[in-house]
């Protein structure tokens, strides 16, 4: 009889669970990321998040004068380095305001994609790629050129043709058609 019960409250318990599952809003069971404080979630594109982050304005100000908001939109997958506002605030004065202006942009278009690989590359691939690569790893971008990925002081470093490296702050941020990883500068291609 005592086993009975047990078993029936046990059952009771996992039904309930369930149905606390069941009823509970998306997000909770989307495993989100909060980037630019605004929850990202996996199920939907790396444009439908990205207009949401604080920290990313910049950033979609860009894809949207370069046009690219529609391949961002696509299947994919898509591996993109963010850089954030503040990352953008780094390039000297004048350089945003420059290339988003219409007749730069082709020289837009070429960075942007410059920060994005096809494929979705977690940071455990990229640590990975780093290991088999004896301590470097090069990833060939949208934009033609190259990428090397590196370890330091336990994050990971991202470093583009001019020699100039970007740290990932905020890894894994899983998007329905690839992943983003979070950069705290902007990388230029040659």
């Amino acid at each position: 009889m005592k086993f009975a019960k047990f078993v029936l409250s046990g059952a009771t318990a996992a039904g309930l669970a369930l149905a606390a599952l069941a009823a509970s809003p998306t997000f909770a069971k989307e495993m989100t990321v909060t980037v630019g404080g605004a929850p990202m979630f996996p199920s939907k594109n790396i444009i439908q998040n990205a207009v949401n982050s604080k920290d990313h304005t910049t950033l979609v100000a860009a894809v949207k004068a370069a046009d690219l908001v529609d391949t961002l939109s696509g299947k994919g997958p898509f591996t993109v380095f963010a850089p954030t506002n503040e990352a953008f605030a780094k390039l000297p004065a004048g350089t945003v305001d420059t290339l988003l202006k219409p007749e730069n942009k082709g020289q837009l278009t070429q960075v942007l994609t410059y920060h994005v690989v096809p494929g979705r590359i977690t940071a455990n691939d990229l640590m990975e790629m780093v290991k088999k690569g004896g301590g470097k790893a090069m990833l060939k971008t949208v934009e033609g050129e190259e990428l090397t990925v590196e370890m330091k002081d336990g994050a990971i470093w991202i470093w583009d043709a001019k020699g100039d490296a970007a740290k990932i702050t905020i890894k894994n941020v899983m998007q329905s058609n690839g992943v983003i990883h979070v950069i705290d500068a902007v990388l230029l291609p040659s």
